[in-house]
């Protein structure tokens, strides 16, 4: 199977399934000197965890990081990086009587026919458990932006079914295991989510993700773009099915008057470029949003097909998430962190010596070489 690794400059592998003995990630590009340990891993492995909420599946792992390479007395050596994350809790028998049907809205039917073999047990490698060591990654990726550059990558469930956040409340984001911005509104959030998973069902969300500071310079025109990028890596997360830079679709009903962010002497008045112009950050916050749909694996019967072509009925029981949305949200922070890592570096190989000619922003995060503690 091809299409394991992304990045360039600083590229990550991931490799296992959803029910085999372990899953993990290789991380190749790294630069040395960075301060880290395994338990560094547990915070946000611990905000991706099933079971934190009963809105989320029931599913309890352990998701402790085994560092088997790349590391030396507490500091990356600038050598591949090897991360290991057992699977526990895996429950395959939950599999048992669908394992015969493509489930539909999965990835059962396309998997099957383009391999002509598939492992039915929560997906295999198409399940969401692949995540998890994109999180640890992103832990190595968002450490090193922080060091450079005080870089935050934080995101936020900005809206589930017809809720919708209209205020955000960064530091109620974390205060929940919901990740809601807006704590007027959470019962209500609560209540809704409630009602979904005692009739069975799921519902989609939007995910918003931001980084700042964030230098200028990132990006490569015209194919490495820092825009085109990341709608990849978001996109490339299980279930997401669109991805908007900046305003996103709501550009189609702006003007140019009202939609260029114009320049001052204390920066830019507005950013509906979500920090991006012309593929290259322009040193305001970067911020993506993602529309995740609805899983598929629910207790509402649904038709399908089984692998001999005939027409049967499917109920997917076992342990799910009424809305994937809600631990999607440190995933979204380690795929933006991952971007911009590798785009620094790549920066950094080929304009290190480039004069900047300014002029400098007010607060504007500067490029820099690495520093190593």
């Amino acid at each position: 199977m091809a299409g394991n690794t992304f990045g360039t400059s600083l590229a990550v592998t991931t490799f296992g399934e959803s029910h085999g003995p372990a899953i993990g990630c290789i991380i190749a590009g790294c630069p040395p000197g960075i301060p880290l340990a395994e338990g560094d891993f547990d915070a946000d492995l611990q905000r991706r965890a099933t079971g934190r909420t009963r809105h989320t599946s029931q599913r309890h792992e352990e998701d402790r990081v085994e560092i088997l390479s790349g590391v030396f007395e507490g500091l990356t050596t600038g050598t591949p990086i090897s991360l290991l994350i057992r699977n526990t809790d895996a429950r395959s028998k939950d599999y048992t009587k669908i394992a015969q049907c493509f489930r539909p809205g999965h990835a059962d039917f396309t998997y099957w026919r383009k391999y002509g073999i598939r492992d039915p047990r929560g997906g295999g490698r198409s399940s969401a458990r692949e995540t998890t060591v994109r999180v640890a990654a992103g832990v190595i990726a968002k450490r090193f932006l922080q060091r450079q550059f005080g870089t935050v990558v934080r995101a936020c469930l900005r809206q589930v079914g017809p809720i919708r956040a209209q205020l955000t409340d960064w530091q109620a984001v974390e205060s929940t295991p919901l990740f809601w911005p807006e704590p007027e509104t959470q019962a209500q959030l609560e209540s809704y989510l409630d009602g979904l998973r005692k009739a069975g069902d799921s519902i989609g969300a939007l995910v918003e993700v931001e980084a700042s500071p964030v230098p200028v310079g990132l990006g490569e025109p015209v194919y490495g773009k820092l825009d085109s990028e990341l709608a990849a890596a978001l996109m490339s997360i299980n279930a997401v099915k669109a991805v908007e830079i900046g305003d996103g679709m709501a550009v189609v009903e702006q003007r140019g008057s009202e939609h260029r962010d114009e320049i001052g002497t204390q920066g830019f008045s507005s950013n509906h470029s979500g920090g991006v112009l012309g593929g290259i950050s322009s040193g305001q916050p970067v911020v993506a949003r993602m529309a995740l749909k609805p899983t598929s694996s629910i207790l509402v019967p649904g038709n399908t097909l089984n692998v001999a072509g005939e027409a049967v009925e499917v109920v997917t029981k076992g342990r799910h998430d009424p809305c994937v949305g809600i631990r999607a949200i440190p995933i979204a922070e380690a795929m933006m962190a991952l971007v911009l890592a590798d785009q620094v570096l790549r920066h950094r190989a080929q304009n290190a010596d480039v004069a900047d000619p300014g002029p400098k922003l007010s607060g504007e995060a500067q490029l820099r070489a690495p520093s190593v503690d």
